[in-house]
């Protein structure tokens, strides 16, 4: 090892929620551990409004998904208090369930569906009248006809929950942050052999930073999000530009994190504790452009205050653009790519949910070479050209 190379058991590509997860419980193991980043946090994990809501995300035809959800929120709890002892930060984990309002008859009717189709999963969730959202959130508009509650659906304060892990991985002797970009998978056909990421025979050893470094390690692990593709094709990973607004409000002003779909067009609220409410989100194919778009900001402002009218009154505290990594079918692209590389990539709109069983379920598959059941289905050879092992990578 020089000033041109570190090596460590594990590379991990993307310092976001999902990649330092990772990296923590990796050292946690006792792995030594390569994170890079050229600037920690700027993505995603910051973006986000840090919703836990696998019941009122749930999409026909998603129930793998909503399965792998279920099981991650069950993790939170435990997974929020470690990472507080850990790093001496509450992550701001609310337990308070969410509200989902009718803006009219055709609505409540398209949510009388959805609560059909959520009481045959066994899931959690109650039909309410206009009168009984009206008790659950004062705030909401009036002559609302009614909407559903999900007691189990709760939030997370996402920049917390990064600075925590950012805190964590900072004080263990066993993780390193190299502040610089990856721009190359390294494997052994770099160095004479035949093949390329992803070919059999072929096995990734690390990667190069835009400044030359080489950082090696025996499993390098891509959690770099929307760029993920970037250093490998193979994967099915596209950016998903989205735009959320930070409001500041009275404290209270909402108890639970609120949605609802005003004309067609999805909105959601999140409080936190000092009067903050995280509204989105815009979704747009729009590739890696993360400008901020007028028309966006003023659309999430006005389908959120015809929910919850007072919030014409707060304050405008910012505009955040992140580009989410989108997968053909929702779905993350968790396990192995091919010898040696491992993919935690393509969490959507789940990424705050699914970073407690992201970060255990990999952890575990560079322990034991296993990958845990419950990612089976989220193997990013479901997409890939070139097969991989869904269930094992070399070690």
């Amino acid at each position: 090892m020089n000033d041109r190379s570190r090596t460590a058991d594990v590379v991990i590509v993307g310092a976001g929620a999902i990649g330092l997860g990772i990296a923590w419980r990796c050292a946690q193991r006792g792995r030594s551990v390569l994170v890079v980043d050229p600037a920690p946090g700027s993505g995603a994990s910051v973006a986000a409004a840090g919703m836990l809501a696998p019941v009122t995300e749930l999409h026909y035809g998603e129930q793998p998904l909503l399965r792998l959800g279920l099981d991650s929120a069950a993790r939170y709890p435990s997974f929020a208090e470690q990472l507080g002892e850990d790093s001496g930060i509450d992550i701001g984990y609310r337990q308070t369930g969410a509200v989902v309002a009718a803006w009219d008859g055709a609505d409540l009717s398209a949510l009388r569906d959805l609560h059909r189709f959520q009481t045959e999963l066994g899931l959690a969730a109650e039909l309410v009248s206009g009168r009984e959202l009206r008790h659950l959130e004062p705030a909401l508009a009036p002559g609302l006809p009614g909407g559903l509650f999900a007691p189990d659906d709760h939030s997370v304060d996402n920049r917390l929950l990064h600075a925590a892990l950012c805190a964590a991985v900072g004080r263990s002797r066993r993780v390193e942050l190299v502040p610089d970009s990856a721009v190359e998978l390294l494997s052994d056909a770099t160095i004479g052999d035949s093949g390329g990421p992803g070919t059999p025979g072929t096995r990734i050893l690390g990667v190069r930073t835009a400044s030359g470094i080489r950082l090696t390690g025996a499993i390098t692990v891509l959690a770099a999000g929307a760029w993920s593709a970037r250093l490998c094709p193979d994967l099915a990973v596209r950016p998903v530009k989205g735009q959320t607004v930070r409001l500041r409000a009275e404290p209270g002003l909402l108890s639970h994190t609120v949605r609802g779909s005003v004309k067609g067009a999805p909105i959601y609220a999140v409080p936190r504790a000092d009067g903050t409410i995280v509204v989105g989100a815009s979704s747009e194919e729009a590739g890696f452009d993360l400008r901020p778009r007028a028309g966006a900001v003023y659309e999430l402002l006005r389908d959120a205050q015809s929910l919850v009218p007072a919030l014409s009154e707060s304050e405008l505290l910012e505009v955040s653009t992140g580009l989410r990594p989108g997968s053909p079918d929702n779905a993350p692209l968790i396990g192995p790519v091919g010898d040696g590389l491992v993919a935690a990539t393509g969490h959507y709109r789940n990424g705050m949910l699914l970073t407690p069983v992201t970060a255990d379920g990999v952890a575990a598959l560079i322990e034991d070479g296993h990958l845990p059941a419950v990612l089976a289905p989220f193997g990013p050879a479901r997409f890939a050209a070139r097969r991989a092992d869904p269930a094992r990578i070399g070690t």
